[in-house]
């Protein structure tokens, strides 16, 4: 998980044109790569720091490519100084003869225009991710500067671009032993918001990849001396090696760490006998919550699709087929559903389909209808094995089974107080919510504030036009510790629930979030700034992320930021964010300098909470996003969950940039 600084300015656009005669003159053509540098965020999804870090996912995507096809071995990532990027592999080599249609090199063809490249030819790849085979020239026409090298039939090549286009033919410049291609690229400065890398960005990406690809090596080096580094001759840059022997079954045990293990094993299932590659490997946990993480050709769909459709079905079948055979279904006394069968269950899918089809532009959701049936057979066939061969193991899986079921007939009226039939009518809505006069969730927000005090300062401060005020008291339920129906009985999760007007139940899922009636497109978390504040906003961000996973993925979570001081020396005064703004105050304006230490939201005054962290003009927000689904989870569990050892080991790697109030 990670935070996106977003400045939330006002602004108006006149949509009136200036040239009021539209003729064919109006029409313009954008040529080769112009249109990608001209619409950025149709290709690589946005421009600020999510599509920053996809320019390298595309280049590593075609190492991966050549991995599957199994021509590569070895890929290596490195963060330059500067933030350039160099991606190298071992891989045959893109090809440099001459493109017979186009009659220029094919190194430049696949550098310079859309929807080239051999994964379109069935016969070089197989199977291949990436974004629909406009990803490296999409990274030429978004980078200042790249230049790509190539080894292959014993020589070296080169080309380079500036702005997408090459700065020289493609020649040769000596003699090679080994095959394989080096890309260095500088992301274009005009273009992004941002073009520093993140390390653990990069990392969490590649690591997944690794769990994806077993047998690859992709190692990642950072070569960006800290400021504090500088004069040390010593200093090494960081660099972790990915690599998996076993695959997902290791990818499990990674996300599964924090958790308490059900059964010792972890049931593996790796095919192609049905005609189509799928690896899924899954466990079970002591815990009431299902884990399931699903990808096609190495694209994380976190909407899923057909290929876990077909998990879910064969793991109901399965299960329940195995528990009626050896009646161990009799001391229930309630009825068992799919759901009941897949609570505590962790689950990673990949499948490899030679044409997927992705519902929509982002690839979130795979839509190939032969795959739910593959999938399934797959399934069914290793789980019915694996507990016919472990009837211990099976038996645990199955208790497990019978006590979610009494646990969702325990909870159905607690979850039933959760739904709302007119969430924008007003009825059902908390007695301390202060809502906002809009009635249009695309303008309206929602500030969820730590404490009564604060709330109040929130109420006579805010625009109750548009923004709403949701007073929490205290510090909500911790929900990585408790079962469901524990969770929908706190009142004050359920007032949560009930100020947003989100429900609980679809037809796919009864415990999935239902946002069609959502109240609110900005749902901000404003806490105070310091160590207790940081808790209760990481136990909401907690409540989120495990029960309203939706509002997330939507871009609706948001958390505020107000000042840690106020610094005033005469006429002068500053509101200081960080300690080094305060320091940066007082090494400007010296002696006889006051600092206010905002220990609470309610030691600020009406105004100056509104000015500083309430006001569209003024303020700003951290966006919630997800950016890697399966480390945020392991994050949460290690952070939240029950196990000390994990927890205590990330403070102590982590104390060094803690910021401890005493």
């Amino acid at each position: 998980m990670l935070y996106e600084f977003v400045k939330n300015n006002s602004s108006t656009y006149n949509f009136m044109a200036e040239n009021k005669n539209y003729d064919g003159s109006s029409i313009q053509v954008l040529e080769g790569l112009e249109a990608v540098r001209k619409r950025p965020a149709m290709y690589i999804g946005d421009v600020n720091e999510k599509g920053l870090h996809h320019l390298v996912y595309e280049v590593v995507d075609n190492s991966i490519d050549e991995a599957m096809a199994g021509f590569c071995k070895n890929i290596k990532v490195t963060i330059n100084e500067g933030n350039s990027i160099t991606v190298e592999d071992d891989g045959r080599g893109i090809p440099v003869d001459m493109h017979p249609k186009l009659e220029r090199p094919a190194l430049e063809v696949v550098m310079t225009v859309l929807h080239a490249g051999g994964k379109f030819d069935k016969d070089s790849y197989k199977v291949s991710g990436g974004l629909h085979g406009v990803g490296v020239s999409c990274v030429n026409a978004l980078s200042s500067h790249l230049k790509v090298e190539v080894c292959r039939n014993q020589k070296r090549y080169t080309q380079e671009y500036s702005y997408g286009i090459p700065t020289f033919d493609v020649k040769e410049i000596g003699t090679s032993e080994h095959t394989g291609t080096k890309v260095f690229f500088q992301p274009d400065d005009s273009i992004f918001l941002t073009t520093i890398y993140k390390y653990d960005i990069l990392a969490n990406r590649l690591r997944e990849l690794a769990y994806l690809n077993a047998g690859i090596r992709i190692s990642l080096t950072d070569e960006r001396r800290p400021e504090s580094e500088k004069n040390n001759d010593n200093w090494t840059p960081k660099t972790e090696e990915f690599y998996s022997k076993k695959g997902l079954s290791e990818f499990v045990s990674y996300i599964d760490q924090n958790r308490e293990k059900l059964i010792s094993n972890i049931i593996h299932i790796n095919t192609d006998k049905y005609g189509v590659p799928v690896e899924i490997a899954l466990s079970y946990n002591t815990g009431d919550k299902e884990y399931i993480y699903s990808y096609v050709n190495n694209i994380n769909t976190i909407e899923h699709g057909t290929h876990v459709t077909g998990f879910r079905t064969a793991l109901t079948r399965t299960l329940k087929k195995y528990a009626e055979t050896n009646k161990l279904l009799e001391k229930a006394k309630v009825e068992v559903d799919g759901d009941d069968f897949r609570e505590g269950v962790t689950a990673v899918i990949s499948v490899k389909v030679a044409e997927p089809q992705f519902e929509g532009q982002t690839k979130t959701k795979l839509g190939n209808d032969e795959i739910k049936g593959i999938v399934d057979r797959a399934v069914g066939e290793s789980l019915t094995n694996f507990l016919e061969e472990n009837p211990t193991e099976a038996k645990r899986i199955v208790d497990k089974v019978i006590l979610a079921a009494q646990a969702r007939v325990a909870a159905r009226k607690a979850r039933e107080t959760v739904k709302r039939k007119s969430p924008l009518g007003g009825a059902g809505l908390p007695g301390k919510l202060s809502d906002c006069t809009s009635k249009d969730p695309a303008v309206s927000e929602i500030f969820l504030v730590e404490g009564d005090s604060a709330g109040g300062t929130a109420k006579n401060g805010r625009d109750r036009f548009y923004q709403a005020i949701l007073p929490l008291r205290g510090k909500i339920l911790n929900v990585e510790k408790v079962l469901s129906h524990k969770v929908f009985d706190s009142e004050e999760i359920k007032n949560i629930y009930a100020a947003l007007g989100v429900t609980l139940g679809t037809e796919e899922d009864s415990m999935a979030l239902n946002i069609s009636k959502l109240r609110y497109h900005k749902i901000i978390i404003m806490t105070d700034a310091d160590v207790d504040g940081s808790h209760i906003a990481t136990l909401i961000m907690t409540l989120f992320f495990r029960y309203m996973k939706p509002i997330i993925e939507n871009g609706y979570l948001y958390i505020a930021t107000p000042p840690l001081y106020l610094c005033k020396n005469g006429k002068h005064q500053e509101y200081c964010w960080t300690e080094n703004q305060r320091l940066k105050f007082l090494e400007t304006y010296g002696s006889n300098t006051n600092v206010q230490r905002y220990k609470g939201l309610g030691e600020m005054s009406k105004e100056q909470l509104w000015e500083t962290t309430m006001c569209p003009e003024n303020r700003t927000l951290r966006q919630v996003t997800i950016e890697n689904a399966a480390s945020a989870d392991r994050i949460f569990s290690m952070l939240m969950g029950d196990e000390v050892e994990p927890r205590r080991e990330f403070i102590e790697q982590n104390a060094t940039y803690a910021n401890i109030d005493t």
